[in-house]
């Protein structure tokens, strides 16, 4: 399935028969990835008086309550209203739902006792380009990334002059492979999600940060088009499953 897609004056191509996930899936278990000191999500079936919603257990049907939450236990796209005293939906944020996307890939700089990936590095990756996204990969990129537990780690984040440059190129969607874009314990600064958003300005209401994805090592560094998958959740956070599909 070959789609010819015209961006301005240039027609690229992709193979809508190879999509490429780069979202985690969630489990019901304790190895499913988690951050921000929450317990596992839980998938369990509805109990009425006796009655319990399994097939497995005498019903007709399975029919789960599922507890969990978008922030911690998995791939999740988010709005400025992760940060914001208004309410500002993440469905408000797509008025259309494909983009054109880099993915880089980065070994985050060491920086006292922490990792950052810097406004240098990106710049050294981006070149000249100028995608709708961008999806950063950090290094090294193992599989236990998909069932790391990341409370108290202090994990690598994007320093504000990264995020600040990223805005000012006029990437509108962020994506990461880590649970945020700020240091774990920062007392509340959020200084890339502030930068990226443009929070002290004209807020970047349509702009999104989706975090904790997950980019398999066969998936090469390049150019893309990003399809976003998202739950309608009325909320700042909403599940999310980004698709990418290589340039031809």
């Amino acid at each position: 399935m070959i789609a010819t897609i015209q961006i301005n004056s240039k027609k690229i191509k992709i193979d809508l028969s190879k999509p490429l996930d780069i979202s985690m899936p969630l489990r019901a278990s304790e190895k499913n990835v988690n951050a921000w000191y929450v317990n596992a999500p839980k998938i369990e079936p509805v109990k009425v008086d006796e009655w319990i919603a399994s097939v497995a257990q005498g019903a007709d049907i399975n029919f789960n309550n599922i507890s969990f939450n978008p922030h911690a236990h998995g791939t999740h796209t988010e709005s400025v209203g992760h940060i914001t005293k208004e309410v500002y939906n993440v469905n408000k944020c797509f008025k259309r739902f494909m983009f054109t996307a880099e993915l880089i890939s980065v070994a985050p700089e060491v920086v006292g006792e922490d990792e950052v990936i810097s406004k240098k590095q990106i710049q050294f990756l981006l070149k000249r380009k100028k995608p709708e996204a961008i999806i950063i990969r950090s290094m090294p990129n193992t599989k236990d990334k998909k069932s790391r537990q990341y409370s108290h780690t202090n994990w690598p984040y994007l320093t504000e002059e990264a995020a600040v440059f990223l805005r000012e190129k006029g990437i509108k969607h962020l994506l990461i492979d880590l649970p945020s874009v700020d240091k774990e314990k920062d007392n509340g600064q959020l200084l890339a999600h502030k930068a990226f958003w443009n929070v002290n300005g004209e807020i970047r209401k349509e702009s999104t940060i989706t975090e904790l994805i997950y980019v398999p090592n066969k998936v090469k560094d390049g150019s893309y088009i990003i399809n976003f998958q998202i739950a309608p959740f009325v909320n700042d956070a909403t599940p999310s499953k980004p698709i990418l599909y290589k340039i031809e």
